[in-house]
């Protein structure tokens, strides 16, 4: 593992840039982006366009490991370049911010007011590769729709069986139980998941860090015993739907916690942009989240 990496993401200021939108998700993101169905034909010219817009966020100017700690790949742009250099290998030696890699299939249907991950059947090829490519660590992300403690227990202990996994290969996991942000229950649901995560992160070895990203809670400070576990090097919230006025607003609530957003991230980017609208957008976008991710 790469201490200067390591180093970052325990102790740094700043936050993680969340661009590993996969096939379920581009088409919305290519839209928000300015780019219709009408832009590309079939999914080979989606995840080019895509792409071209990775590499544009990814290669601004703006984008650098000043304010952003770590960025997350979808396994198709980790296999990508940028700038003739491989996309994660781009991130850390040109702009030392930390690569992470997307590595779940998508989620199961629901059961128990809860969706798990699908089996990940490649998971020690896929983590293996990312290793060649210079990969820090992983996010795997299942959904929680309703306060139901029978499907929150599946879900941590399915995310915390396969970080063991990932933990074991060398990689530093993010574990991603994001709840639902328009659950009837959201707030029963978050302290549910804050029980069921510490009663699993207790059971790690001394020497077993795990990463958690997890929605904006509802009572401010909930994710406190989280962020000071000996488990955890870092906290992270998702912007979950929320605008990004809102997310920073209760990201700024919750010491401690740094933000992983996406949507939220690249809100006003649009293909139509000069480069100098875009990089101007963009980093009033970084700026917001980095003084929300330092409280």
């Amino acid at each position: 593992m790469n201490t200067e990496q390591l180093q970052k993401m325990a102790t740094a200021p700043g936050f993680i840039a969340a661009l590993d939108q996969s096939g379920g998700s581009t088409p919305k993101a290519l839209r928000l982006y300015g780019l219709d169905d009408s832009a590309y034909s079939g999914e080979a010219e989606m995840f080019d366009l895509i792409h071209q817009m990775r590499t544009r966020i990814i290669s601004s100017p703006v984008f650098t490991g000043d304010h952003i700690l770590g960025a997350i790949l979808f396994e198709k742009t980790m296999e990508r370049q940028v700038e003739g250099r491989g996309a994660a290998e781009f991130l850390w030696q040109v702009k030392r911010i930390v690569p992470f890699l997307k590595v779940d299939k998508g989620l199961v249907d629901e059961a128990d007011g809860v969706q798990l991950m699908k089996p990940i059947p490649d998971l020690d090829d896929l983590l293996a590769r990312a290793l060649n490519h210079g990969v820090f660590g992983t996010k795997m992300r299942s959904v929680i729709k309703l306060a139901d403690a029978a499907g929150i227990d599946a879900v941590v202990t399915q995310q915390l069986e396969i970080a063991r996994r990932i933990l074991a290969a060398g990689l530093v996991p993010i574990v991603e139980p994001e709840i639902d942000i328009h659950s009837p229950q959201k707030a029963a649901a978050e302290e549910l998941l804050r029980s069921a995560l510490i009663g699993e992160l207790d059971l790690l070895d001394a020497d077993q860090r795990v990463m958690l990203k997890l929605t904006l809670p509802e009572q401010d400070g909930l994710l406190r015993p989280l962020v000071e576990h000996p488990r955890v090097l870092r906290v992270a919230a998702l912007s979950g739907g929320y605008t990004r006025e809102e997310a920073t607003a209760r990201l700024a609530r919750n010491h401690g916690v740094i933000a992983s957003f996406s949507r939220a991230l690249t809100e006003g980017l649009t293909a139509q942009q000069s480069p100098e609208e875009f990089d101007a957008m963009l980093n009033s976008s970084i700026a917001g989240i980095y003084a929300a991710s330092i409280t």
